[in-house]
């Protein structure tokens, strides 16, 4: 499995970026098979998630990708020390834990600054990764699409600009030079660092063609008669099985962290609508990389230009709550939180099917109380035409009354409103038409865009 520094030397075509001079040997990669600690520090400051329920998440993000993981730990701290973010003891511990567990990776579950990365590296004498390299490297080996290898290759080059210094460690011994010239390791950091820019500057290029690419789109489906319904969740909550069930799709849907990375959209049927479009997305997590919300936010965007929001979740999952409130922490970061402009956003209490039959009728009768909320089964299909009348109902509104006017002429309009409205009433006077039309918020605000567009 490649690498966040293996990301760097892969050539898929003659204008990719590439590093050859790497010292391999003292940067070894990640492998499937590695055998791994998880190491979690607890500052004590995330009440609504215990220690245990980092580190389960942690491992099964490192199994994601195939890692063994042969140990899980929480070391409490206090406070960071800058060179190794442990104390001195706490490192020694790490260290026999390694050896006897005959570890060759320690994963960190937080953000290691380059200097602490190396000295562990230096007294564990293990690969050390931290949580957001972890993610890079599922996200790296999940790509699948021309935009999204784009994506991930932004946020890992991005990530690993200001890791270069020890990745050289071991040429800036190496001094030499006559007066102010540095040795040959600093002249290759340099070299490096401007390969590095230089490949951001044309991927952020790229991707803001991809942007605006999406933008049209976009706007095109604005004109379009069909409203877009886009599904998010945290990670492995059944966004994709919930998106197979509704469209008869093929998504790929698995027990697995971060199974979707690319987002795709079906064309799905709705009661008393025409039709709708659903989106599936990737899925969040806690303290998302901010690499990865920024390389990630052409293909965000399309859950801002969403007329719905389905928030998926795992509510067999004992912390629901805490990755309820890690989603809506990531959906305020990119604007598509609640709010004047925003879409309503509603939930999909899922995997039902998990509980026992007190625990699912507790909740159902709970999520009975709420206009927001409906508890599903997307493995097995329980509830999910209750969803989407839900779905029905939030599109719809808002609905009001409209008066309207066309030409005869006009037929292309007038028919968007029998196929999106309901048409009460409709009188030709000379060369013009008085229509009377019931219109969702969104389809009246949709129609004023198409005949603007006009």
């Amino acid at each position: 499995m490649p690498s966040i520094l293996a990301a760097l030397t892969r050539t898929p075509n003659p204008e990719h970026f590439a590093l050859s001079v790497f010292d391999r040997d003292e940067l070894d990669g990640l492998r499937r098979g590695d055998r791994a600690l998880v190491i979690f520090p607890d500052f004590g400051r995330d009440e609504s998630r215990d220690s245990d329920a980092r580190l389960e998440e942690a491992a099964g993000l490192a199994e994601a990708i195939g890692i063994s993981v042969v140990e899980k730990r929480a070391l409490n701290l206090r406070q960071a020390r800058p060179a190794t973010l442990f104390g001195k003891g706490q490192v020694e511990q790490l260290a026999v834990a390694t050896r006897v567990a005959e570890a060759n990776l320690a994963i960190i579950d937080a953000a290691l600054s380059p200097v602490q990365q190396k000295n562990l590296e230096d007294e564990l004498r293990v690969k050390v990764i931290d949580r957001t390299g972890l993610i890079l490297e599922i996200f790296g080996e999940r790509a699948a699409t021309a935009e999204g290898r784009l994506q991930v290759e932004l946020a890992h080059l991005d990530y690993q600009a200001g890791r270069l210094v020890r990745s050289w460690t071991h040429l800036e011994r190496q001094r030499g030079g006559f007066g102010f010239l540095g040795g040959p390791g600093e002249t290759q950091i340099e070299a490096d660092r401007r390969m590095i820019r230089d490949r951001i500057a044309k991927l952020r290029r790229e991707l803001e063609q991809v942007r605006r690419t999406r933008s049209l789109h976009r706007a095109r489906r604005q004109k379009a008669p069909w409203p877009v319904i886009a599904l998010v969740g945290y990670t492995n909550a059944g966004k994709s099985t919930l998106f197979n069930r509704m469209t008869g799709g093929d998504v790929m849907a698995a027990d697995l962290l971060f199974a979707t990375l690319d987002p795709t959209m079906r064309e799905i049927e709705l009661p008393g609508l025409d039709k709708a479009i659903l989106s599936d997305t990737v899925g969040f997590v806690s303290d998302l990389p901010t690499q990865l919300v920024a390389a990630f936010r052409a293909t965000l965007e399309e859950v801002n230009a969403a007329d719905l929001i389905v928030h998926v979740r795992d509510i067999s999952h004992p912390d629901s709550d805490a990755q309820n409130a890690g989603v809506r922490q990531v959906l305020r970061e990119i604007g598509a939180s609640e709010g004047e402009g925003s879409a309503p956003l509603i939930e999909a209490w899922n995997k039902i099917d998990a509980l026992d039959d007190a625990a699912r009728e507790q909740l159902c009768n709970a999520a009975a109380r709420r206009d927001d909320v409906v508890a599903v089964s997307a493995l097995t299909g329980q509830r999910v035409e209750d969803l989407r009348q839900l779905i029905v109902e939030r599109l719809d509104r808002g609905s009001a009354i409209h008066d309207v006017r066309l030409s005869v002429s006009d037929g292309e309009n007038l028919a968007w409103l029998h196929r999106n409205g309901s048409v009460l009433d409709q009188q030709v006077n000379g060369d013009s038409m008085q229509i009377s039309v019931k219109l969702s918020a969104i389809d009246w605000e949709r129609f004023q865009d198409r005949v603007n567009a006009d």
